[in-house]
């Protein structure tokens, strides 16, 4: 079992930048993917970036150039920079973590961008 928190959520106007967090309850070997996933108003969850054990991580072509995510395995953490933030960018932010074979996800935090 793997619980995941996420903080760093909140209201930013169009163009700003938040960081998300998200710490896991134990030790996620970099062989194991971790990210964010994305549920905007009325519509269904969506990925929005994966680290795994490939170089190079994975993004949403909507969110390509602007998020960066990285990962401190010491600490057990997953980050999500978000840049040049827009509107579209608005809804609850999930961390993942697959372990094992089994996928997890934390309870989430809101992003809001508007002006």
């Amino acid at each position: 079992q793997v619980h995941l928190v996420e903080s760093g959520g909140g209201l930013v106007s169009p163009g700003g930048s938040l960081t998300l967090s998200c710490e896991a309850s134990r030790s996620i070997p970099n062989a194991f993917a971790m990210g964010w996933d994305r549920q905007a108003p009325g519509k269904s969850r969506d990925m929005v970036a994966r680290l795994g054990t490939s170089s190079a991580p994975n993004y949403a072509d909507s969110v390509m150039g602007r998020f960066t995510i990285s990962r401190d395995n010491f600490k057990n953490t997953v980050y999500l920079q978000m840049n040049n933030l827009k509107p579209e960018d608005t809804g609850v932010y999930y961390c993942y973590a697959r372990y094992f074979g089994a996928d997890f996800w934390g309870q989430g935090t809101q992003v809001t961008v508007s002006s």
